[in-house]
């Protein structure tokens, strides 16, 4: 797969679906995610919509660019954001995980993207629409949250699961294919398939070292209260009601504070991309991207109107 050199000395991995002079779709994964969690059947049904499909490394995990070594404190970190204290220094933000997006949007040659991220990426997705508006075609927000403590927080038993550290050897990490259920689509969890997708992972890069920057990049970016009010970009939130890692509070919470967006809650999904749930959530991604694009198309037009009124 092809690796884009950035100016920040941040490599990222990627591939493409498509035609790249189709709108260009962003995939954005989660925390600790690959992007082979974006399924190349997934992507390809995006392609076949007519959008060139984009999917990347974070740093920090698959074959992006690692930092070895790089120690933070994740409890000071997790205990000073929860606590409202100075936070300490931590290796990076969210903010330079947008700039990654950015910065290989450049390497692409994309002057403006529809933006999708899950999960953590799903705030990198909303980073970028704030910090980078002028690279935004649209925003799609999927089971995310606002990064407000009060809105979206995990359960229990699915924050355990989360920050349980993975077993060192490739049996053991299927074998923990099984917690994921506790945050998965209850009606759709498929134990083999979720057992050959974090057999996968493990082939291709297995790097738990990477999970405490990560999280500590999510606490450390803090709530996007008075921000997300300024995203201009026409939004879709979508968020499955049976989401245990990411409540559904977080999903309303976002598309309340995103001027416009629209919300779009899903039965039967969980915090995961169930097979059968990808008709809908390709069709949702497809339409409310190509109504995105009519409506910048009309404004176009009226801006032309305007000019050739003055002419």
């Amino acid at each position: 797969m092809p690796r884009a050199a950035l100016p920040n000395g941040i490599e990222i991995e990627y591939d493409t679906f498509g035609s790249d002079e189709d709108p260009a779709l962003l995939l954005v994964m989660g925390f600790t995610a690959q992007m082979i969690s974006w399924d190349e059947e997934f992507c390809r049904r995006l392609a076949d919509g007519g959008r060139y499909v984009i999917r990347f490394d974070n740093r920090d995990s698959g074959l992006s660019t690692t930092l070895d070594g790089v120690e933070v404190d994740l409890g000071q970190v997790m205990t000073a954001a929860m606590t409202d204290q100075p936070l300490p220094e931590v290796p990076y933000t969210l903010s330079d995980m947008a700039a990654d997006a950015v910065g290989l949007l450049d390497h692409l040659g994309v002057e403006r993207a529809h933006v999708v991220g899950a999960s953590m990426g799903g705030m990198i997705a909303q980073t970028v629409a704030i910090e980078h508006p002028t690279r935004v075609a649209s925003l799609i927000s999927v089971m995310s949250m606002t990064g407000e403590l009060e809105y979206g927080q995990a359960t229990p038993e699915a924050m355990t699961v989360l920050v349980t550290p993975p077993p060192p050897d490739r049996d053991g990490v299927v074998a923990s294919a099984a917690g994921s259920a506790v945050w998965s689509s209850r009606r759709w969890f498929d134990l083999a398939r979720a057992q050959d997708s974090y057999g996968r992972s493990y082939d291709r890069r297995f790097y738990p070292e990477g999970a405490p920057r990560q999280l500590a990049a999510i606490y450390a970016s803090g709530p996007r209260t008075d921000t997300l009010p300024t995203i201009t970009a026409p939004t879709l939130v979508i968020h499955g009601l049976d989401d245990t890692l990411i409540t559904p509070g977080g999903g309303e919470r976002t598309a309340e504070l995103v001027p416009g967006a629209s919300l779009l809650m899903v039965a039967d999904m969980g915090h995961d991309l169930p097979v059968p749930l990808w008709p809908l959530l390709t069709g949702a991604i497809l339409g409310f991207t190509a109504t995105a694009l009519d409506a910048a198309a009309g404004r176009a037009g009226d801006e032309s109107a305007m000019v050739a009124g003055v002419d």
